[in-house]
């Protein structure tokens, strides 16, 4: 039997070796601090292409942590035992996948068909990092894990959208034909330190333009909505369901769903400036909804955000600001 160590809320990440793929970007990088403070070996695959050395500083030299520059689109060959694999790696603003389309194709099939067979080699864990954009643009709301989707295949936001679905449906697979343990997690807007200044996401964008002294710019009139995570709140419903027996999906988000146009007039209350908003046209098949389900999440991980908007924002701006005296 493997040994594991008891940690608060629930989580139990066992002392033996886990791997992020994606772990030098925003959330990748969260995610190796959280397990390297509970005890764990961590091996972090990064090409950089979106991810920086920078989010890994403050950790890199925990003789626990190991970084590897890899894409993971070509054949992950990792000597040694894994117990566990986080498959992060993807570009995951629109700015991003527009600008590498082909590319977020090639991590979301390839890539993870490379994680999932490295995972199958190691009888390793295996957790997805899926999204809540492969609802597309929901005609339901809130969005429950059941929900198939409305997403356009041919469109512009289609290679990342697509891509995720692949990758959950190439997850299963697995999990079916070879019987490797897998999780997936769908993850909806998430913000907080680390995230990159011209990420092309909201609250950056918000934040970054107000720090400027530049108008704040909300597509169509503002109306659209979203729900934004703290960080930490994620990190801990991630490292929730990598912990449990869930085999289907999970929602992983904070319910509390505003217009977007009131997350631009929250920044402006928080950072002194003459900015103002101003209205640029809605980009091809935005999303006029967003806003997660989790009641499975509360019923089988005893999971739901704490961080409210309020607290989390101050400190996202916090970090934009150090950013600027590096």
């Amino acid at each position: 039997m493997k040994r594991v160590v008891a940690l608060t809320d629930h989580v139990m990440i066992p002392p033996m070796r886990i791997l992020v793929t994606g772990g030098a970007g925003f959330l990748g990088s969260h995610l190796c601090e959280t397990l390297l403070s509970r005890g764990a070996e961590v091996v972090c695959m990064d090409n950089l292409l979106t991810g920086s050395e920078r989010n890994i500083e403050s950790f890199r030299s925990n003789p626990k942590f190991t970084f590897v520059r890899h894409d993971v689109t070509r054949h992950i060959d990792l000597p040694g035992p894994l117990w566990g694999i986080l498959h992060f790696a993807s570009p995951a603003s629109p700015i991003d996948y527009l600008e590498h389309p082909i590319h977020t194709m090639k991590v979301g099939s390839m890539g993870t068909m490379n994680a999932l067979g490295l995972a199958k080699d190691k009888k390793a864990r295996f957790l997805l990092a899926s999204t809540s954009e492969i609802y597309g643009d929901p005609l339901v709301s809130p969005q429950k894990e059941s929900y198939w989707g409305n997403v356009n295949p041919v469109g512009p936001r289609g290679v990342y959208d697509e891509a995720k679905r692949f990758g959950e449906a190439m997850t299963m697979a697995y999990r079916r034909t070879h019987q490797v343990d897998t999780r997936i997690v769908r993850i909806f807007n998430t913000y907080g330190p680390r995230m990159r200044p011209n990420d092309g996401r909201a609250v950056c964008t918000f934040v970054t333009q107000a720090l400027n002294g530049e108008d704040l710019t909300v597509f169509g009139d503002g109306s659209q909505t979203r729900s934004f995570c703290y960080v930490t709140d994620l990190v801990d419903g991630i490292l929730r369901l990598l912990d449990s027996s869930e085999q289907d999906p999970v929602n992983i988000g904070n319910p509390d769903e505003i217009p977007v146009k009131t997350l631009a007039e929250e920044v402006l209350r928080l950072i002194p400036t003459k900015s103002k908003l101003v209205t640029r046209p809605l980009p091809q098949d935005d999303p006029r909804q967003r806003r997660p389900d989790i009641t499975r999440a509360q019923a089988i991980l005893k999971w739901e955000p704490k961080v409210p908007r309020s607290e989390g924002l101050p400190k996202t701006i916090a970090y934009f600001k150090s950013l600027r005296q590096a």
